[in-house]
């Protein structure tokens, strides 16, 4: 029962993990660099700061690689309570992976613009600000649809969450209904042109942020039941 403890916490500890980094990477960096409505501050932002620029990228990194890590030591601890199920999950965040990777060409694209004068040399300044907004905006859009497999995961973990017995089951419930957040969220952003700049995408995604946070913790802090787990094992 130790070893499967230490499995959660370990899967705890990777969670962590890849929520620090998305936080630092696709929340921190972006407000105090990026304002989508004027690509004059947003390059001279970067310009300015960017190291900063050249730290939420490799926290991007940080973040995916650890996210593809995750399934594996979650899959160790869940594959006994339905084995297709912890499959599924594994399979539908590996499947996002490459996708996030290859995203990240937008950013990098961003660092030519700044570092290599020659190549564009030939572009008025404004216009080499507007294609830099429009390479971070693509970006954006790749996020966006990336949350798509970054909602569906949550679904067979939350709900082999919520049949485990060791694990709380609210938790599952959030995690399963943090998929549909994610849904709704990528649609809403597709379908209503004034969805982002609303503000109501922070109260579509509250089940998954409180969902995904407190399985980190419950994982890193409490880990599992051991009564609960030799019941499930038994």
């Amino acid at each position: 029962m130790n070893t499967n403890k230490s499995i959660a916490r370990n899967a705890g500890l990777i969670y962590l993990i890849v929520v620090i980094s998305g936080i630092f990477s696709l929340m921190y960096v972006p407000t105090q660099l990026i304002d989508f409505n004027n690509a004059a501050t947003t390059y001279q932002n970067i310009q300015s700061h960017e190291l900063l620029f050249r730290l939420g990228i490799l926290g991007n990194v940080i973040c995916y690689l650890a996210f593809m890590i995750l399934p594996f030591a979650l899959y160790k601890l869940l594959k006994n309570i339905h084995p297709n199920m912890a499959k599924g999950m594994v399979i539908l965040v590996l499947i996002g992976i490459p996708v996030a990777f290859v995203n990240l060409q937008h950013k990098f694209a961003v660092l030519s613009m700044l570092n290599n004068e020659y190549l564009f040399a030939d572009i008025p300044l404004n216009q080499l600000q507007q294609q830099l907004l429009i390479s971070l905006q693509n970006f954006n859009n790749g996020i966006n649809v990336l949350s798509v497999f970054w909602g569906l995961w949550l679904f067979p973990f939350g709900w082999l969450v919520f049949k485990s017995g060791f694990l709380p089951k609210l938790l599952g419930i959030l995690l399963m209904l943090g998929c549909m957040s994610y849904l709704i969220d990528f649609s809403a952003w597709l379908l209503l042109p004034e969805y982002s700049s609303s503000g109501i995408s922070t109260f579509v995604m509250l089940p998954a942020s409180i969902g995904e946070i407190g399985i980190c913790l419950w994982l890193l802090i409490v880990g599992v039941s051991k009564s609960k787990v030799t019941d499930q094992h038994a």
